[in-house]
Protein backbone atom coordinates (compact mmCIF):
# COMPACT_ATOMS: atom_id res chain seq x y z
CA UNK A 1 0.00 0.00 0.00
CA UNK A 2 1.57 3.33 -1.07
CA UNK A 3 1.91 5.47 1.99
CA UNK A 4 0.55 8.76 1.52
CA UNK A 5 2.41 12.10 1.97
CA UNK A 6 1.72 15.09 4.59
CA UNK A 7 3.68 17.46 1.84
CA UNK A 8 2.09 18.01 -1.45
CA UNK A 9 2.96 15.96 -4.50
CA UNK A 10 6.59 15.95 -5.93
CA UNK A 11 5.39 18.07 -8.84
CA UNK A 12 4.22 20.92 -6.53
CA UNK A 13 6.88 20.58 -3.91
CA UNK A 14 9.97 20.50 -6.48
CA UNK A 15 8.31 23.53 -8.15
CA UNK A 16 8.18 25.45 -5.01
CA UNK A 17 11.55 24.33 -3.68
CA UNK A 18 13.09 25.86 -7.22
CA UNK A 19 11.36 28.63 -6.64
CA UNK A 20 12.41 29.98 -3.55
CA UNK A 21 15.87 28.81 -4.37
CA UNK A 22 15.86 30.59 -7.10
CA UNK A 23 14.58 33.86 -5.27
CA UNK A 24 16.49 33.58 -2.31
CA UNK A 25 19.83 32.13 -3.89
CA UNK A 26 20.27 31.21 -7.89
CA UNK A 27 18.99 34.71 -8.80
CA UNK A 28 21.50 37.23 -6.38
CA UNK A 29 24.45 34.88 -7.85
CA UNK A 30 23.32 35.29 -11.06
CA UNK A 31 22.99 38.95 -10.74
CA UNK A 32 26.80 38.80 -10.17
CA UNK A 33 27.95 37.25 -13.12
CA UNK A 34 25.87 40.07 -15.15
CA UNK A 35 27.33 42.72 -13.55
CA UNK A 36 30.94 41.34 -14.05
CA UNK A 37 29.86 40.29 -17.65
CA UNK A 38 30.29 43.95 -18.57
CA UNK A 39 33.88 44.06 -18.24
CA UNK A 40 36.14 42.75 -20.84
CA UNK A 41 38.03 39.34 -19.64
CA UNK A 42 41.30 41.28 -19.61
CA UNK A 43 39.44 43.95 -17.32
CA UNK A 44 37.74 41.21 -15.52
CA UNK A 45 41.65 39.94 -14.88
CA UNK A 46 42.91 43.44 -14.03
CA UNK A 47 40.00 44.45 -11.62
CA UNK A 48 40.58 41.35 -9.40
CA UNK A 49 44.33 40.97 -9.60
CA UNK A 50 45.49 44.67 -8.65
CA UNK A 51 47.56 44.73 -5.70
CA UNK A 52 45.75 45.99 -3.20
CA UNK A 53 42.76 43.42 -4.46
CA UNK A 54 45.51 40.32 -3.66
CA UNK A 55 46.27 42.01 -0.55
CA UNK A 56 43.13 42.09 0.87
CA UNK A 57 41.98 38.34 -0.67
CA UNK A 58 45.41 37.37 1.44
CA UNK A 59 44.29 39.07 4.64
CA UNK A 60 40.70 37.86 4.87
CA UNK A 61 41.73 34.68 3.85
CA UNK A 62 44.55 34.22 6.01
CA UNK A 63 43.19 35.28 8.92
CA UNK A 64 39.90 33.42 8.40
CA UNK A 65 42.03 30.37 8.44
CA UNK A 66 44.00 30.99 11.41
CA UNK A 67 40.53 32.12 13.37
CA UNK A 68 38.92 28.47 11.93
CA UNK A 69 41.72 26.26 13.39
CA UNK A 70 41.48 27.81 16.70
CA UNK A 71 37.77 27.84 16.52
CA UNK A 72 38.56 24.16 15.80
CA UNK A 73 40.27 23.44 18.91
CA UNK A 74 38.33 25.67 20.96
CA UNK A 75 34.74 24.63 19.70
CA UNK A 76 35.52 21.22 20.25
CA UNK A 77 36.90 21.22 23.96
CA UNK A 78 33.63 23.65 24.46
CA UNK A 79 31.49 20.93 22.90
CA UNK A 80 32.80 18.67 25.18
CA UNK A 81 32.35 20.09 28.17
CA UNK A 82 28.61 21.02 27.13
CA UNK A 83 28.06 17.27 26.49
CA UNK A 84 30.39 15.47 29.07
CA UNK A 85 29.66 17.50 32.21
CA UNK A 86 27.46 18.46 34.97
CA UNK A 87 28.05 21.90 36.36
CA UNK A 88 26.12 24.96 37.59
CA UNK A 89 25.38 27.51 34.72
CA UNK A 90 25.57 25.00 31.74
CA UNK A 91 22.19 26.39 30.15
CA UNK A 92 23.10 29.66 30.49
CA UNK A 93 27.13 28.97 28.77
CA UNK A 94 25.38 26.75 26.08
CA UNK A 95 22.82 29.53 25.21
CA UNK A 96 25.66 32.06 24.96
CA UNK A 97 27.53 30.64 22.30
CA UNK A 98 24.62 31.47 19.97
CA UNK A 99 25.59 35.19 21.24
CA UNK A 100 27.35 35.63 17.78
CA UNK A 101 24.68 34.56 15.92
CA UNK A 102 21.88 37.47 17.66
CA UNK A 103 24.15 39.76 18.04
CA UNK A 104 24.44 42.51 15.03
CA UNK A 105 28.35 42.22 13.75
CA UNK A 106 28.77 45.92 14.20
CA UNK A 107 27.96 45.96 17.61
CA UNK A 108 30.75 43.28 18.26
CA UNK A 109 32.88 44.90 16.56
CA UNK A 110 32.56 48.22 18.07
CA UNK A 111 32.67 46.54 21.29
CA UNK A 112 35.73 44.07 20.28
CA UNK A 113 37.68 47.24 19.42
CA UNK A 114 36.82 49.64 22.75
CA UNK A 115 38.14 46.47 24.72
CA UNK A 116 41.60 45.49 22.40
CA UNK A 117 42.68 49.62 21.88
CA UNK A 118 45.97 50.65 23.84
CA UNK A 119 43.60 52.08 26.42
CA UNK A 120 40.70 49.32 26.54
CA UNK A 121 40.26 46.66 29.33
CA UNK A 122 42.08 43.77 27.32
CA UNK A 123 44.32 46.06 25.11
CA UNK A 124 46.00 47.82 27.94
CA UNK A 125 46.93 44.58 29.39
CA UNK A 126 48.82 42.74 26.86
CA UNK A 127 50.44 46.55 25.51
CA UNK A 128 51.64 47.19 28.62
CA UNK A 129 52.37 44.12 29.69
CA UNK A 130 54.14 42.79 26.28
CA UNK A 131 54.24 46.02 24.05
CA UNK A 132 51.71 43.89 21.33
CA UNK A 133 48.81 45.53 20.04
CA UNK A 134 45.51 44.04 19.04
CA UNK A 135 43.14 46.74 18.24
CA UNK A 136 44.03 47.96 14.24
CA UNK A 137 46.04 44.67 13.36
CA UNK A 138 45.79 41.61 11.63
CA UNK A 139 45.50 39.30 15.61
CA UNK A 140 42.55 41.95 16.14
CA UNK A 141 41.03 40.86 12.73
CA UNK A 142 41.52 37.17 13.57
CA UNK A 143 39.99 37.53 17.39
CA UNK A 144 36.98 39.23 15.64
CA UNK A 145 36.66 36.46 13.39
CA UNK A 146 37.37 34.23 16.11
CA UNK A 147 34.23 35.86 17.82
CA UNK A 148 32.00 35.26 14.81
CA UNK A 149 32.97 31.52 13.97
CA UNK A 150 33.05 29.58 17.25
CA UNK A 151 29.41 28.48 16.81
CA UNK A 152 29.64 27.11 13.99
CA UNK A 153 32.25 24.35 15.35
CA UNK A 154 30.19 24.02 18.81
CA UNK A 155 27.18 23.36 17.25
CA UNK A 156 28.63 20.64 14.56
CA UNK A 157 30.20 18.70 16.85
CA UNK A 158 27.93 18.91 20.14
CA UNK A 159 24.98 16.51 18.55
CA UNK A 160 27.40 14.18 17.61
CA UNK A 161 28.81 14.01 20.96
CA UNK A 162 25.53 13.52 22.50
CA UNK A 163 24.78 10.74 20.37
CA UNK A 164 28.00 8.39 20.85
CA UNK A 165 27.41 5.48 22.80
CA UNK A 166 28.88 5.28 26.17
CA UNK A 167 29.27 1.49 25.71
CA UNK A 168 31.92 1.79 22.43
CA UNK A 169 33.95 3.61 25.21
CA UNK A 170 33.50 1.25 28.07
CA UNK A 171 34.07 -1.46 25.54
CA UNK A 172 37.58 0.35 24.84
CA UNK A 173 38.70 0.51 28.70
CA UNK A 174 37.43 -3.02 29.26
CA UNK A 175 40.07 -3.94 26.50
CA UNK A 176 42.67 -2.33 27.88
CA UNK A 177 42.67 1.38 26.25
CA UNK A 178 43.28 4.60 28.44
CA UNK A 179 41.57 7.67 28.20
CA UNK A 180 43.42 9.23 25.36
CA UNK A 181 43.45 6.15 22.80
CA UNK A 182 39.87 5.86 23.62
CA UNK A 183 39.98 9.49 22.52
CA UNK A 184 41.77 9.10 19.13
CA UNK A 185 40.31 5.40 18.27
CA UNK A 186 36.80 5.54 19.34
CA UNK A 187 35.43 9.17 19.60
CA UNK A 188 37.43 10.65 17.38
CA UNK A 189 36.63 9.42 13.95
CA UNK A 190 33.06 9.84 15.17
CA UNK A 191 32.94 13.62 15.10
CA UNK A 192 35.90 14.00 12.79
CA UNK A 193 32.90 14.73 9.93
CA UNK A 194 31.25 17.16 12.37
CA UNK A 195 34.51 18.87 13.08
CA UNK A 196 35.76 19.60 9.54
CA UNK A 197 32.00 20.60 8.56
CA UNK A 198 32.19 23.17 11.82
CA UNK A 199 35.94 24.24 10.74
CA UNK A 200 35.11 24.70 6.95
CA UNK A 201 31.18 26.33 7.38
CA UNK A 202 33.62 28.99 10.26
CA UNK A 203 36.33 29.25 7.35
CA UNK A 204 33.53 30.02 4.66
CA UNK A 205 31.94 32.76 7.20
CA UNK A 206 34.69 34.67 8.18
CA UNK A 207 36.19 35.07 4.52
CA UNK A 208 33.36 37.02 3.63
CA UNK A 209 33.03 38.74 7.07
CA UNK A 210 32.69 42.52 7.48
CA UNK A 211 30.64 43.92 10.61
CA UNK A 212 32.65 42.71 13.06
CA UNK A 213 35.79 43.08 11.55
CA UNK A 214 35.52 46.82 9.74
CA UNK A 215 36.21 48.46 12.66
CA UNK A 216 38.80 46.45 14.88
CA UNK A 217 40.85 46.24 11.16
CA UNK A 218 41.95 49.74 10.70
CA UNK A 219 42.43 49.43 7.07
CA UNK A 220 45.20 50.00 6.00
CA UNK A 221 45.89 49.09 2.18
CA UNK A 222 48.11 46.39 2.02
CA UNK A 223 48.22 45.59 6.10
CA UNK A 224 44.75 45.23 7.49
CA UNK A 225 42.34 45.96 4.83
CA UNK A 226 40.49 42.94 4.01
CA UNK A 227 38.42 42.04 0.80
CA UNK A 228 34.68 42.98 1.81
CA UNK A 229 36.00 46.32 2.47
CA UNK A 230 37.62 46.90 -1.01
CA UNK A 231 33.79 45.86 -2.27
CA UNK A 232 31.82 48.17 0.02
CA UNK A 233 34.76 50.99 -1.12
CA UNK A 234 33.96 49.98 -5.07
CA UNK A 235 30.27 50.88 -4.55
CA UNK A 236 30.69 53.68 -2.81
CA UNK A 237 32.53 54.73 -5.99
CA UNK A 238 29.41 53.48 -8.12
CA UNK A 239 31.68 51.20 -9.65
CA UNK A 240 29.42 48.13 -9.73
CA UNK A 241 31.24 46.04 -11.94
CA UNK A 242 34.61 46.11 -10.10
CA UNK A 243 32.49 45.36 -6.83
CA UNK A 244 31.18 42.35 -8.19
CA UNK A 245 34.01 41.10 -10.08
CA UNK A 246 35.78 40.74 -6.55
CA UNK A 247 32.97 39.27 -5.15
CA UNK A 248 32.46 37.27 -7.53
CA UNK A 249 35.69 36.08 -6.69
CA UNK A 250 35.16 35.62 -3.13
CA UNK A 251 31.85 33.51 -4.07
CA UNK A 252 33.73 31.24 -5.76
CA UNK A 253 36.65 31.02 -3.28
CA UNK A 254 33.54 29.60 -1.09
CA UNK A 255 32.36 27.89 -3.30
CA UNK A 256 35.81 25.49 -3.68
CA UNK A 257 35.91 25.68 0.37
CA UNK A 258 32.87 24.21 0.76
CA UNK A 259 33.68 21.63 -2.21
CA UNK A 260 36.49 20.45 0.00
CA UNK A 261 34.36 20.19 2.57
CA UNK A 262 31.88 17.51 0.79
CA UNK A 263 34.95 15.50 -0.75
CA UNK A 264 36.86 15.63 2.82
CA UNK A 265 33.23 14.54 4.68
CA UNK A 266 32.61 11.96 1.85
CA UNK A 267 36.18 10.47 2.24
CA UNK A 268 36.17 10.19 5.81
CA UNK A 269 32.36 8.65 6.43
CA UNK A 270 33.96 5.95 3.62
CA UNK A 271 36.86 5.31 5.59
CA UNK A 272 35.21 5.50 9.01
CA UNK A 273 32.52 2.76 7.55
CA UNK A 274 35.19 0.46 5.64
CA UNK A 275 36.71 0.23 9.32
CA UNK A 276 33.29 -0.28 10.68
Amino acid sequence: MKRKSIIPGFGISFGLTITILSLVVLIPLCSLVVYAAKLSPSEFLYTVTRPRVLSGYYVSISTAFVASIVNAVMGLILAWVLVRYEFPGKRFLDGIIELPFALPTAVAGISLTHMTTTNGWIGKIFYDAFGIRIAYTRLGITIALIFIGIPFVVRSVQPVLEKIDIQCEEAAFMLGADRKTCFRKVIFPEILPALISGFTLAFARCIGEYGSVVFIAGNTPYETEIAPLLIMAQLQEFDYSAATSIALVMLLIAFVILSINALLQSSVAKRVNGKS
